[in-house]
């Protein structure tokens, strides 16, 4: 940037020279004050020019600082320190309407200050928090560094996931593209990631590498398309209150833990339907759809090596919550987050 920007000003000075010899050559009728008229019109110019060139690059100068100096992406870092979930507010006040909600742990820009709340900043969501609940400064600094994590996002369509790091063994899934996993190790031409608890490998080639903490859910990717029953909107906001929770394996507690059978399996049961506490087992229930006939509170299944290993429930506008792994907990992701292999409907 540096070298750029004295390259910049080294040309628009020769520019300058020739503007200043151009405009005022003929206006001059002895050498002595052509030379004269010369020096004062490129002192002048220069000196307008090279402000503006230096102002530009100051600017410029002080974002890259800014962006050295940033935590997992972020300049005026606050991060959530709950547990379950901080609201949003869209304005500053509890009785101001719920935008979204910040994760524990989950990372945000700071904005500005209004009393005891905070504007923020994170993901897709802008609004406002209640300061007591939010780290900031060398405390949100030191939490950030405990938590991150490496993170891969696919940057092109369909990319496939296997079960060795090499292009000759089995494809485990496909994720589309901007899709978010976890990265383990990475092995150079190889990342290792979590996919919903499970280890399989990316090329590297395909994604882009970050250091992030969680975002907010925003409130606006929880809408319902026309004809969606009472009951199917119930269940998905019952289901979306334990977003944030623990994923813990074998666990059905929405409260203290579940697993992605669990998560189902109980969120069902309040609503009269009992599944059984198998993946692969609830899928031979209900009615199978395809997934562009899905409405909210229908079963997305995903599998391993061809044999189901995990299930989600759909939640409208494209998206599924589930209990994901021990590291990311219940969450949202889009329903083709990686390939979905089947699609059930319990409720009529």
């Amino acid at each position: 940037m540096k070298k750029d920007a004295r390259h910049f000003i080294r040309n628009m000075t020769i520019t300058c020279a020739a503007a200043g010899f151009f405009a005022f050559a003929p206006s001059f009728s002895s050498e002595a004050a052509l030379n004269a008229g010369i020096t004062a019109s490129l002192g002048d110019c220069l000196m307008s020019d090279t402000v503006a060139v230096l102002a530009d690059y100051q600017a410029l100068e002080a974002a890259a600082s800014a962006e050295n100096h940033a935590i997992c992406g972020y300049i005026n870092l606050g991060v959530a320190d709950v547990e379950g979930h901080l609201n949003i507010r869209e304005g500053a006040g509890e009785d101001q309407e719920l935008v979204g909600k910040l994760p524990s742990n989950a990372g945000c820009e700071i904005l500005e200050t209004e009393g005891d709340w905070y504007k923020i900043r994170s993901g897709k969501v802008t609004g406002y928090v209640k300061g007591e609940f939010l780290l900031t400064g060398d405390a949100a600094a030191a939490r950030a560094d405990e938590v991150k994590t490496t993170i891969a996002t696919t940057n092109t369509q369909t990319v496939y996931l296997r079960v060795e790091p090499n292009t000759d063994c089995t494809i485990w899934t496909a994720l589309a593209e901007e899709e978010d996993v976890e990265v383990i190790e990475d092995l150079g031409d190889w990342i290792k990631v979590d996919l919903d608890g499970d280890e399989c490998y990316v090329f590297a080639e395909l994604v882009d590498l970050s250091e992030q903490l969680p975002k907010a859910m925003t409130m606006t990717e929880i809408k319902y398309g026309q004809g969606v029953s009472n009951v199917r909107v119930e269940l998905v906001n019952y289901a979306l209150q334990f977003v944030g929770n623990r994923y813990v394996w074998g666990g059905a507690s929405l409260t203290k833990g579940v697993d992605c059978s669990g998560y189902t399996m109980k969120v069902y049961e309040k609503y009269g339907i009992y599944l059984p506490h198998h993946a692969a087992s609830q899928a031979g229930y209900g009615t199978k759809i395809s997934a562009s006939e899905a409405k909210p509170g229908d079963l997305f299944f995903y599998s391993k090596g061809g044999s189901i290993n995990h299930v989600a429930i759909y939640i409208g506008n494209g998206q599924v919550v589930h209990a994901s792994s021990p590291r990311s907990g219940i969450k949202i992701s889009a329903y083709n987050y990686r390939t979905p292999t089947k699609v059930i409907r319990l409720l009529d």
